[in-house]
């Protein structure tokens, strides 16, 4: 039995799980709500279905790339359910989770496709301005190319859509459409990160002992977080 967590971008998604198979689920796309929900969305489950964190096997959490202050939450909310419960922590990378969401998703434009074993897909989180998190998978969800962050372009890829079809998604795919007019190019819409999405990850990494120390993890942030000061008018 584990709870997954789900906080790497606007989505604040937590899914109870039991041998790969949903048990129960509550998330929303609703702007800057993890402080407020993730703890209720946490005891709502738990309370429905008579579990305390001690009866838990473990508890996993989206590792990132994403949201600076998301997954600072996220990651502090499971390391704390780890050791007051005494359980192990698994980390889930969110761009292979989203990966495996758009896989599985059933207007997924390649699944009975001939060039289903060709395809990559792209999961793409939001960063500033046109800068994505980014990293390819195949259609068995094992990386291609390594989480990176990348500014798009007209050329951005060239190299891999040249040699095959790729189907973007994710938060940062919308903005990429006007610009990645590659015939290879594919997109799909209303894939978003899920607490579900992470349960096959968390499911192999529990098999296989894939812990996290819970003292010392820190989430993939990718980048250094910029803190911005605001600028202050001067009146003369």
């Amino acid at each position: 039995m584990i709870i997954n967590i789900e906080t790497a971008t606007h989505i604040c998604s937590v899914a109870l799980s039991s041998e790969q198979q949903l048990i129960d689920i509550r998330e929303t796309g609703q702007e800057k709500s993890h402080a407020s929900l993730l703890a209720v969305f946490i005891d709502d489950i738990l309370k429905k279905n008579n579990l305390k964190p001690a009866n838990l096997d473990a508890v996993s959490v989206s590792k990132g790339p994403g949201s600076y202050t998301g997954l600072r939450i996220g990651v502090s909310t499971a390391k704390g359910i780890a050791y007051g419960a005494d359980i192990p922590l698994i980390s889930v990378n969110t761009l292979q989770a989203l990966s495996f969401g758009a896989i599985s998703h059933p207007k997924n434009p390649f699944t009975i496709s001939s060039d289903k074993e060709k395809v990559w897909y792209c999961p793409m989180i939001d960063a500033r301005r046109m800068e994505v998190f980014s990293a390819f998978y195949n259609n068995k969800n094992e990386i291609k190319r390594p989480v990176s962050a990348n500014i798009i372009d007209k050329n951005s890829f060239s190299e891999i859509l040249s040699e095959r079809p790729v189907l973007f998604f994710g938060t940062g795919s919308e903005k990429s459409k006007s610009v990645l007019n590659h015939p290879n190019a594919f997109f799909l819409d209303g894939v978003l990160p899920s607490a579900s999405f992470m349960i096959p990850l968390s499911d192999k990494a529990y098999k296989e002992k894939n812990f996290e120390k819970s003292a010392y993890f820190e989430p993939f942030y990718l980048k250094d977080f910029i803190a911005t000061i605001p600028k202050k008018r001067i009146y003369r």
